[in-house]
């Protein structure tokens, strides 16, 4: 992020305004002022992203003071290896569908562009600079220790936790996660439970945004 500050004294009256590239004084341009950005990164199969992501995002945001929550849906996940999922290029659509509109959501294609298994330590890695809050449902931190090159994972972002049903806070304090807990009640809301729902012929509406429910009829998603 930039600065909109002005030059400093003796800069001249022919100082320009700020920009990416700095501020224009006398003797030519000058570097841009910058400050650290406090990114969250929440990360996921997406299959397919729906209100709990959202809301986690949102609690984070508010709560934490971030300038930007980034959904970066997972390219290739080592963890589910085992499991079926959804073609990178839909899970990426959804999620790109799922936030906009709001400005301070981003929705980042790095790791579906990403040769091989994805890896949250190399993502992390990439926001050099950043001051990075990694988000997780109490699932996922409960599980935190498992991933590749957890300790520095945990050395690279601060851990906020969504509460979510079946996992109590004392389950993630055992596995050893430092961790901040947002402030919203339990959504019973998951990826299995959609997909399930909608091969049983279930409606998903209400249950993600609208543009991607209609992203899932169009495109024949998770059919019965």
């Amino acid at each position: 992020m930039i600065a909109t500050s002005t030059p400093a004294s003796g800069a001249g009256s022919e100082a320009g305004p700020v920009s990416r590239y700095g501020w224009r004084g006398l003797s030519g341009w000058w570097p841009p002022i910058l400050w650290v950005v406090r990114r969250g990164i929440l990360g996921g199969t997406f299959d397919p992203p729906h209100l709990a992501h959202l809301i986690a995002g949102e609690a984070a945001y508010r709560q934490l003071g971030l300038d930007v929550v980034s959904f970066i849906p997972a390219g290739s996940p080592w963890q589910k290896v085992n499991h079926q999922v959804t073609a990178a290029e839909h899970r990426w659509a959804m999620t790109a569908l799922a936030t906009s509109g709001v400005d301070y959501f981003s929705a980042d294609d790095r790791e579906v562009n990403r040769d091989g298994w994805t890896y949250t330590i190399e993502t992390l890695a990439e926001f050099p600079g950043d001051e990075l809050v990694l988000i997780l449902g109490a699932d996922a931190a409960s599980r935190l220790p498992t991933w590749h090159r957890a300790a520095e994972v945990i050395g690279l972002a601060r851990v906020a936790v969504m509460p979510r049903p079946g996992t109590s806070r004392a389950g993630v304090v055992a596995a050893g996660v430092d961790a901040i807990w947002l402030e919203v009640p339990e959504v019973a809301i998951s990826g299995t439970l959609l997909r399930e729902r909608r091969r049983a012929g279930g409606s998903l509406r209400f249950f993600v945004r609208e543009g991607v429910y209609r992203y899932i009829e169009d495109n024949g998603l998770y059919a019965p």
